[in-house]
């Protein structure tokens, strides 16, 4: 088999990007390791930057997002019962969209299947050759049987535990990582969201989120010990600690019910340099991770799509390596300022083990400082939003 770009991870930026490269006549092949089925069952963010959703719309599959994702204009943030707002419209012109990943990659995948575009599921033993050549190929097992894929570029969609980011040799790779002293608890209801926007909540208890993915359901987080696993937290007891951790004239009016999924996500802050070797490109959970305070996690993923695929048609159609050469340069310029960002969100709202007094009151002090300054609530704003591309 042949194709011009073999995208390894079938997931919403190797999807998104074959969609796009597909509307401008560039032949791709999607590998990925699981089925459609076991993809669709992660349960993942759904805070879209306009980047995102721009994205979306350039590759044809934004019809039933623009119907039924839902615009938020700001966000709440509260510590114990004192609460204040972001306005984002205010201080950018620009909201952020509520969308589900899940929903987001069943219409990317619903967009391939329509145009017929290759997706070979279930995988194994994924290799990338020659990938500082201009003959790359790539070779991997399906069902037991030996299968090679020749190609012009590959990119590596395929997450944090993917075999692309493996490829670039220990002495070209650099790795920069921080791991959180705890995880974010997780559940899924079908319970109507207890406010209209999201509520990021500091308390003394810990870090608190109360998000949503519709009118009927409902997204809810709390900070958790490392140690603990799901089955620690009935219900009843994960309700009981999230209205504790936010403005009782929320917890007041929260409607509970039992959840439809439950997980414990452990956060860290992750980035390997560079992001291309060769003609190996890294996108997404391949080259950073972000931990979920800031929203930054797809959206950052989108960025590297828009640079990768513009260089990439630059180089196919243009015969112009400009974007693929600066691709690296130009997504790690931005990934840098997203990890900043979801850096500082988590270390305002949580708290860590080693904090002391002192510790405590400036957490104290900068959120009263976000409260009462302009600037501070607008570059809050501009980053939550999304910077630019």
């Amino acid at each position: 088999m042949r194709t011009q770009v073999l995208i390894i991870g079938g997931g919403p930026s190797g999807l998104l990007l074959a969609q796009l490269l597909d509307r401008k006549g560039i032949d791709t092949i999607v590998l990925e390791r699981k089925t459609r089925s076991y993809v669709l069952g992660r349960i993942r963010a759904g805070i879209l930057e306009q980047g995102m959703v721009k994205l979306m719309r350039k590759a044809g599959v934004s019809e039933r997002m623009d119907r039924e994702s839902y615009v938020h204009d700001g966000t709440v943030i509260a510590c114990g019962d004192e609460q204040f707002r972001i306005d984002f419209t205010k201080h950018t012109g620009t909201p952020v969209v509520v969308y589900g990943q899940t929903e987001l990659t069943r219409d990317l995948y619903d967009a391939r299947e329509a145009a017929d575009g290759e997706i070979i599921y279930e995988v194994e033993h994924v290799e990338i050759n020659d990938a500082k050549s201009d003959r790359p190929y790539v070779t991997f097992q399906k069902d037991g049987i030996a299968q090679r894929i020749d190609c012009d570029y590959v990119a590596g969609c395929d997450g944090f535990h993917g075999v692309s980011r493996q490829t670039i040799p220990l002495t070209v790779r650099k790795e920069y990582e921080k791991v959180y002293p705890f995880g974010w608890l997780g559940i899924l209801s079908e319970t109507p969201p207890v406010h209209h926007e999201l509520i990021y909540s500091s308390s003394e208890r810990g870090f608190a989120l109360c998000s949503m993915r519709n009118d009927n359901l409902s997204r809810y987080y709390i900070q958790c010990s490392l140690s603990d696993r799901p089955d620690d937290w009935s219900d009843q007891l994960f309700w009981d600690e999230l209205k504790r951790r936010i403005p009782s004239d929320y917890a007041d009016k929260l409607v509970t019910g039992p959840s439809i999924e439950k997980s414990i996500a452990p956060l860290r802050s992750f980035v390997t340099e560079p992001m291309r070797w060769g003609r190996l490109f890294l996108c997404g959970d391949a080259a950073h991770i972000v931990p979920p305070t800031g929203a930054k996690g797809l959206n950052t993923a989108a960025s590297d799509i828009h640079y990768l695929y513009h260089g990439l048609v630059q180089a196919i159609h243009d015969n112009n390596n400009e974007g693929i050469d600066r691709y690296s340069e130009r997504a790690l310029a931005r990934v840098w300022k997203a990890e900043r960002f979801s850096w500082w969100m988590t270390s305002l709202l949580h708290r860590f083990p080693e904090q002391n007094a002192f510790d405590l009151k400036m957490q104290s002090a900068e959120l009263a400082f976000l409260q009462s300054n302009n600037e501070a609530q607008s570059a809050l704003a501009q980053n939550y939003v999304g910077l630019p591309y």
